[in-house]
């Protein structure tokens, strides 16, 4: 397998180090080729539609839980094969039908049986993302999605919505009962909050602070992650922070402008320079390494296009989260083919070294998908540059 480290008798490498490069590369090629199941309801149920990780399910290998795709075309044809877990819970990963490594499923949280008083379940307000985060689409409808000359095309915010597995819009008392609950049932480390975006030109960070002000009234101590698109006006920043708000999300999601206009007509209306004004002033707020962006890598940008928008972010003090693309069910993007490992290892191996140059970590961050690091294994990358350098 394509995973494997290369090592060599007349430079060897410790142990420690091996592993983590050995277990960042197996992350990676997971991520890309995704994961066949002979027990699909093993662990915390797979996720379909949405924002964010979609059409996922989560995974622990060596230590580390991240987002495998299960549901996607990669996935179907994937070498990977995860068994079914056994009395303990361990399931036997296999590659070509050659077992590989142990791994395991978070399990169901406990909020997940509840209901509001209006009957409406805890997990359609907010979901369990890897094994201790919480996340949730404030807003579930978006100015973007509405229209077909707009959308962004990777995106399936819309289709949790239609499928009934979520609501349009979750109230700040609604998202407080269910933090708090999982908070105390499952106990949460820390809460991403993302919005569709409305038609107001704040672009989703007025609805992001009643949000966090609610939360935090009810679990004061909860880290909080508010993502949207760059406000209108950057007092929104200080806004956000004065409602508990720990750390913030601007997602660029393609790096290149000819990339951008292509798979996010809509949003690649909102040019670089306002994404980089906006940083900007999130970081003069939140201090750097507390904003990041998501990049999606395999949509067309080249390795040399990540590395270098990657390298001016750290240099302003924003953590740059690149993630692979998955060709996700019901959009636009279905058929377009997930990057290639090679392709993943090529550009997460250097960044894991720029970003602990830059002093910016994953370990580092209060809150957030960056802190996470479940959607990508730049974290683990992370911890091979150090083990490499002790």
């Amino acid at each position: 397998m394509s995973a494997v480290l290369n090592t060599s008798p007349s430079d060897p490498i410790p142990p420690d180090v091996a592993m983590s490069a050995q277990t960042a590369a197996l992350i990676a090629e997971l991520q890309s080729r995704g994961l066949r199941l002979t027990d699909p309801s093993a662990g915390v149920a797979s996720r379909r539609g949405g924002a964010g990780p979609s059409d996922h399910k989560a995974v622990t290998i060596d230590g580390h839980t991240v987002m495998v795709p299960v549901h996607t075309a990669p996935a179907f044809d994937s070498p990977f094969v995860a068994e079914a877990p056994d009395a303990g819970g361990v399931s036997m990963l296999k590659h070509a039908r050659i077992p590989i490594a142990q791994i395991s499923f978070p399990s169901t949280p406990r909020f997940y049986e509840r209901h509001t008083a209006e009957g409406v379940p805890y997990s359609h307000i907010a979901t369990l993302h890897g094994r201790d985060v919480l996340a949730t689409t404030v807003l579930q409808t978006c100015i973007r999605y509405e229209s077909r000359k707009k959308t962004c095309q990777f995106c399936s915010i819309g289709q949790s919505l239609a499928a009934g597995r979520t609501i349009a819009h979750k109230t700040p008392v609604q998202l407080a009962e269910v933090a708090r609950a999982a908070v105390e049932l499952d106990g949460v480390k820390h809460m991403v909050l993302t919005t569709g975006t409305p038609a107001t030109p704040d672009r989703g960070a007025a609805v992001l602070v009643d949000s966090a002000r609610a939360i935090k009234a009810a679990v004061p101590h909860l880290p909080i992650q508010a993502q949207c698109e760059p406000p209108d006006d950057d007092v929104w920043f200080q806004r956000l922070k004065d409602a508990g708000v720990d750390t913030v999300g601007l997602h660029l999601e393609a790096v290149t402008p000819a990339v951008r206009e292509r798979i996010m007509p809509g949003k690649a209306s909102v040019p670089l320079s306002l994404y980089f004004s906006a940083f900007e002033a999130a970081v003069s707020v939140f201090g750097r390494g507390q904003v990041s962006t998501y990049i999606l890598a395999g949509l067309g940008d080249s390795v040399d296009d990540i590395l270098a928008m990657s390298q001016r972010l750290l240099d302003l003090g924003v953590y740059p989260f690149v993630v692979p693309f998955v060709p996700i069910s019901g959009t636009p993007l279905e058929g377009h083919p997930a990057p290639d490992p090679q392709f993943m290892q090529a550009v997460l191996a250097p960044l894991g070294r720029m970003v602990r140059q830059a002093g910016l970590r994953a370990d580092d961050i209060k809150a957030g998908c960056g802190k996470c690091g479940a959607c990508s294994s730049l974290s683990v990358y992370e911890k091979a540059a150090d083990a490499a350098d002790a």
